[in-house]
C-alpha cells in the first residue's frame, strides 16, 4: 500500500503509436475525475483535450507516477528520465517482447484505479554506474539499467580487454566484447550473448564475453558489492563503450572503465496477479508443464 496522493502523472510514449493516443484518451477523463494533472511527452498528439505538452526533463522533475506506453526501449528512456527519484513507473506494453512493461493494453485503466487507491506494490530494479578515465581524467559517465558493453565497431578484429574485480585480475578478454549486465538486463543483449537468466531481486551483476576467443571464457556472476574495471589494451582499432544501447563513447587503448551498482533504482508497478516466472514462460514461450 501507498498512501502518497497524486498530484501531478507524466505519460511517455512510444514515437507514433496510435495505440498510445487510444490509451490517452481514456487517462485524461481519470484524471481528471482523480484531480490528476498530466503532463504528456511530445510523441503524443498535443491537440488531445486536457493534455499539457511537457519535456521529459519537466516530467522527470515533477511527476509523483510515471505511465510509460512502449515497449522496453521506451522503458529505458523513462529510467534515464526519473531513475534515482523514488518515482513509481507504470509500463504498459505496446511493444513485442516487453519484459519490463508489465500490464497488458486491457489492464492498463484497471491498474490505474489501484494507483489512485496507493493499492500498488513496486519492485525496485538496480543499476550501474559506470565511468571512463583518460590519463586521469574522467571522460564520461552515466547509469545503466539494463548493461554496459565494450564493444569492437562492425570493421575491427577481436580486441584485448583486461578484467579486474576490486583489487583482484581476473583475466585478460580476448574477444568481439565485453558486457557488464545488471539481473533486469540479463533477458536483453545478454541472453541474446549467452548469459545467464538472473531474477530482478538478485543483488549480483553478470560479466559476459561476447563471442571470446577462448572457449572457456563463460560468464561470470558476482557479489553487487565489487567494483569492475576494464583496461582497454587494444590499439589502431575503433572501440566504444555503450549503455543501454543509447549512450555510446568512444575509447582508446588505456582507457579505464570502472563499474559499480549505484544508489539509483528504478522502481516499476508489479502486477499483482503475475509472478516473473509466468512472464519468463509467456516471452520466452517455454512449453514444460
Amino acid at each position: 500500500m501507498n498512501d502518497k496522493h497524486l498530484a501531478q502523472v507524466g505519460v511517455i510514449s512510444k514515437p507514433a503509436e496510435p495505440r498510445a493516443i487510444e490509451l490517452v484518451e481514456k487517462i485524461i477523463p481519470w484524471a481528471a475525475d482523480n484531480q490528476i494533472r498530466l503532463l504528456i511527452n511530445d510523441h503524443i498528439d498535443q491537440r488531445l483535450p486536457g493534455i499539457e505538452p511537457a519535456s521529459l526533463e519537466k516530467i522527470g522533475a515533477e511527476a509523483d507516477l510515471l505511465i510509460v506506453l512502449g515497449g522496453d526501449g521506451t522503458m529505458i528512456t523513462a529510467a534515464g528520465v526519473v531513475a534515482g527519484r523514488g518515482t513509481p513507473v507504470l509500463g504498459v506494453n505496446l511493444g513485442t517482447l516487453g519484459y519490463l512493461t508489465e500490464f497488458t493494453v486491457e489492464e492498463a485503466m484497471s491498474a490505474l484505479e489501484d494507483v489512485a487507491r496507493g493499492d500498488y506494490l513496486t519492485d525496485p530494479r538496480m543499476m550501474l554506474d559506470w565511468r571512463v578515465v583518460r590519463d586521469g581524467v574522467e571522460r564520461g559517465a552515466a547509469s545503466s539499467l539494463n548493461e554496459v558493453v565494450v564493444t569492437k565497431a562492425a570493421e575491427a578484429r577481436i580486441i584485448d580487454i583486461d578484467c579486474s574485480v576490486d583489487s583482484h585480475h581476473v583475466t585478460g578478454y580476448r574477444a568481439d566484447g565485453l558486457m557488464i549486465s545488471t539481473p533486469t538486463g540479463s533477458t536483453a543483449y545478454n541472453l541474446s550473448a549467452g548469459g545467464p537468466i538472473i531474477v530482478p531481486g538478485a543483488e549480483v551483476m553478470i560479466i559476459c564475453p561476447l563471442c571470446p576467443h577462448t572457449l572457456t571464457n563463460r560468464p561470470l556472476v558476482l557479489p553487487d558489492s565489487v567494483r569492475i574495471s576494464l583496461r582497454l589494451r587494444t590499439r589502431s582499432q575503433k572501440v566504444i563503450l555503450t549503455s543501454d544501447g543509447q549512450v555510446s563513447l568512444r575509447l582508446r587503448a588505456g582507457d579505464l572503465v570502472e563499474i559499480r551498482r549505484s544508489e539509483k533504482t528504478f522502481n516499476i508497478i508489479r502486477a499483482k496477479e503475475r509472478d516473473y516466472f509466468e512472464i519468463l514462460r509467456t516471452k520466452l514461450k517455454w512449453s514444460g508443464k
